[in-house]
């Protein structure tokens, strides 16, 4: 590519680790090169885009130095707290810079060149709307050979086939029980033990210590075995190398994230969601990917077997509209 052929790409990264990697995804998948500004926020980023508008409030000090000249041609953001900032930088440029915003921005919606929305999401059509079959992520094809690589010599005492079970825990609306940990963890045991393989095992920061305690207990007594990633230690993250040698993967219900990562991966993938878990909204997600061949339901009498899915890649839809902006006149 000459420096002709490129454009001056930002990323708007927050706080939010799941909207950065969704932006962060789309980015990749253009495979130009990308700056990426961090943005922190104030407690003003609580106030509603109404009145945020396109504006700085509620941005803090240190980023708005980032946030200066020359504006770039695309800024790719996430979430609803980017949107003032993206379209305060349309602004300065001058109408220049495209937008393309992931995620309801919540509020001057015809400001954006392309808002890439879930299709579970269910917002109304608009010319500047593309509906994708999930969130935008970074788990792509040549990641996860990279991925395999990689962790195969620290799998290579476990018997395949090899389960992933990938676990979440508490959100905003929902709580992941001592119950459901016991499971959902019971079930991955089972399947294991059917097949003489091996568990692959993770959990997250929203898993809490007392299901953590049941996971760990679980495991040791099974008699499987397993590789236990603690999300708290310093170790390298092995999430990744799950997902690519993983011949079954189990991921609950509660994180969008999650669920669209493994129906990337080759590994045939079971959804988790007992009733509690996942609101209606991640509930019309799930039946999406149920309906794409990408993922299949856990449910009691479900027989955990591999088999082949479509790479769930949304990210590339959104990058294939990011150039056809790039490409076409500023209005």
């Amino acid at each position: 590519m000459s420096d002709d052929d490129a454009h001056l790409i930002w990323v708007l990264a927050d706080d939010r680790t799941g909207n950065v990697n969704q932006a962060i995804g789309v980015a990749e998948a253009l495979a130009q090169p990308f700056k990426r500004v961090d943005v922190g926020y104030t407690k003003f980023a609580r106030l509603p885009n109404a009145l945020r508008r396109a504006s700085l409030l509620g941005v803090d000090v240190a980023s708005r130095t980032r946030l200066v000249a020359p504006w770039p041609d695309l800024v790719i953001a996430a979430g609803r707290r980017t949107a003032p900032v993206a379209r305060w930088i349309k602004k300065q440029s001058q109408g220049h810079t495209r937008l393309c915003q992931i995620m309801r921005p919540d509020g001057g919606e015809r400001a954006f060149d392309l808002i890439a929305v879930p299709a579970h999401d269910r917002m109304p059509p608009r010319d500047n709307i593309l509906e994708i079959p999930g969130a935008p992520h970074r788990v792509t094809e040549t990641r996860l050979l990279i991925e395999a690589d990689n962790w195969r010599p620290h799998f290579k005492g476990l018997p395949s086939p090899r389960v992933a079970l990938i676990i979440g825990g508490n959100t905003k609306n929902a709580v992941f029980t001592a119950d459901m940990a016991r499971e959902v963890t019971g079930r991955a045991i089972e399947a294991v033990k059917a097949v003489d393989g091996s568990l692959l095992v993770t959990t997250s920061r929203r898993t809490g210590p007392q299901n953590e305690e049941i996971i760990v207990q679980m495991l040791g007594s099974s008699g499987v075995a397993y590789h236990l990633h603690d999300w708290s230690s310093d170790a390298e993250n092995p999430y990744f190398g799950y997902l690519a040698l993983a011949d079954m993967i189990i991921v609950t219900a509660d994180s969008v994230s999650m669920c669209c990562e493994a129906a990337a991966a080759p590994g045939g993938v079971y959804i988790y969601a007992p009733d509690g878990l996942a609101s209606q909204r991640h509930q019309r997600l799930h039946q999406a990917l149920y309906d794409g061949d990408y993922a299949r339901p856990l449910l009691a009498k479900t027989e955990i077997v591999p088999f082949k899915h479509p790479s769930l890649q949304p990210a590339r839809m959104v990058a294939q509209r990011c150039l056809e902006l790039l490409s076409s006149p500023v209005s």
